[in-house]
């Protein structure tokens, strides 16, 4: 007899919604964490990320507030409080999970889980181990930041996001980032809108490089208007304490070129975190870096699957929410429909970027006949008046067929509208049906409408 029919280890955004979808389908379950509730998305990752940027975006709106008639003098910026406030939500958000497994009498064991033997897992608890079984184990541990072998990054002032989002008692004069990715982008935009002198430093030839290439180029653009000098191309070679702080050596178009900072921060990405998840005789086949799993989830070990940013190529948090849901629903109830293709991605800068299924390049490169609409911000009422940058939405459908296969959007509240795209994606609507409804003025959405019918033009053409 097992002591649960489903023990979870990690409480993050994958593994508490998976127990919870588990306890609500009847089983009896257990989540081991080690940290804090609510994983890294809510306590170093999306969440805290997001509160920043909601403090930067309340700074720079004050502060460039004179064209809706709005000045102000003497502001202020206390980065005691702003992190104040972001521990504030993740730990109102943290321990609102807690609520829910205590409503759910979902057990919340407090230590390192580990898989140690069949329907077996061994918690190291401040009290000493303790040992648990279960019908079916789901190791959902998520990620950490990546370290890459470059010298100079564990010196004092190098830091990842991890380590940023810790705090700071004061605003750096100056940050250097590695990394032009989403996690680059994001950061440069907080510590901009402060009015820190930021670097970006990309390898690749474009911010952005996984996406439409039009996102990047734009956003490198908007960037440099705002002062942040943007790097690309930029291989860095290894980062040195200087008189200055700390220099960053990089080579671009084989020429040597340095950026100086007060601080460094390496945004390169993520990796899977399996430390201590699995005994040494009860390791998973892997694929790479990553578990290996099958259509169901589950690992090369009989009864235990992983989600995630173990098991994923896709890091997101809503990947893992929907992966946990999808596992437990096929081992205790009745698979729910979500299509597992259709992911929608989501850019805190400013403005907003969401993209969702294919890229018109990608299309093409997969044989894929496709025709491309597009929607400019630049004459949308409500883009006026804010006074938003260069933006658009493009829209991206099968040349015969007419249905929508991808949408890149980069505007204001675009993660906002992103959804509405990701269901025409998943019920393979077209460009006419997506018309059939208005959208209300003044809106940004408003922009969608003339996306779709240019898209329909291009179609009949």
């Amino acid at each position: 007899m097992y002591d649960y029919q489903l023990i979870v280890i990690g409480a993050g955004p994958g593994g508490y919604v998976a127990a919870l979808r588990a306890a609500k389908l009847g089983a009896k379950v257990a989540v081991v964490e080690n940290r804090e509730v609510g994983g890294t998305c809510l306590n170093r990752g999306c969440v805290p990320t997001k509160t920043l940027l909601h403090s930067s975006q309340i700074y720079h709106d004050i502060a460039t507030g004179e064209h809706a008639g709005v000045t102000a003098e003497q502001i202020h910026v206390d980065m005691n409080a702003i992190f104040a406030h972001k521990r504030a939500v993740s730990e109102k958000l943290s321990s609102g999970i807690e609520g829910m497994f205590k409503s759910a009498k979902i057990d919340l064991i407090r230590g390192k889980g580990t898989v140690t033997a069949a329907n077996t897992v061994t918690v190291k608890t401040a009290d000493g181990e303790k040992t648990c079984t279960a019908q079916y184990i789901l190791v959902a541990t998520g990620s950490v930041p990546a370290r890459p072998p470059i010298p100079g990054l564990d010196l004092e002032g190098v830091m990842t996001s991890d380590e940023l989002l810790e705090g700071c008692d004061r605003l750096y004069d100056s940050i250097v980032i590695i990394g032009g990715g989403v996690i680059g982008v994001e950061f440069a935009t907080f510590y901009n809108d402060l009015g820190c002198a930021v670097t970006i430093l990309e390898g690749m030839d474009r911010l952005l490089p996984t996406m439409d290439r039009e996102l990047g180029q734009n956003l490198a653009m908007i960037l440099k208007k705002r002062g942040v000098n943007v790097v690309l191309g930029a291989m860095v070679q290894h980062v040195e304490k200087t008189a200055d702080g700390l220099t960053v050596q990089y080579v671009q178009k084989d020429k040597p070129g340095a950026a100086c900072a007060e601080t460094v921060l390496c945004a390169i990405g993520r990796k899977p975190y399996l430390e201590g998840a699995f005994a040494p005789d009860m390791l998973p086949e892997m694929n790479g870096k990553s578990i290996r799993v099958d259509e169901h989830y589950q690992t090369s070990i009989p009864g235990v699957y992983a989600i995630g940013d173990v098991s994923s190529k896709i890091q997101l948090a809503h990947v893992a929410s929907a992966q946990g849901t999808a596992c437990v629903e096929n081992l205790f109830g009745t698979m729910e429909a979500i299509d597992m293709n259709v992911v929608p991605s989501c850019i805190y800068s400013r403005p907003e970027i969401a993209v969702v299924g294919m890229t018109d390049a990608e299309a093409k490169e997969a044989g894929i006949p496709v025709k491309v609409g597009k929607g400019l911000m630049g004459a949308n009422a409500r883009t006026v008046i804010v006074e938003g940058d260069r933006g658009f939405m493009k829209l991206v459908a099968h040349a015969e067929t007419g249905k929508l296969l991808g949408a890149q959007l980069m505007c204001e509240h675009a993660t906002d509208m992103i959804s509405e795209l990701a269901q025409a994606i998943a019920n393979g609507l077209t460009a006419d049906q997506m018309l059939l409804a208005m959208r209300p003025h003044p809106t940004f959405e408003e922009v969608m409408t003339e996306a779709f019918s240019d898209l329909r033009a291009k179609l009949r053409s």
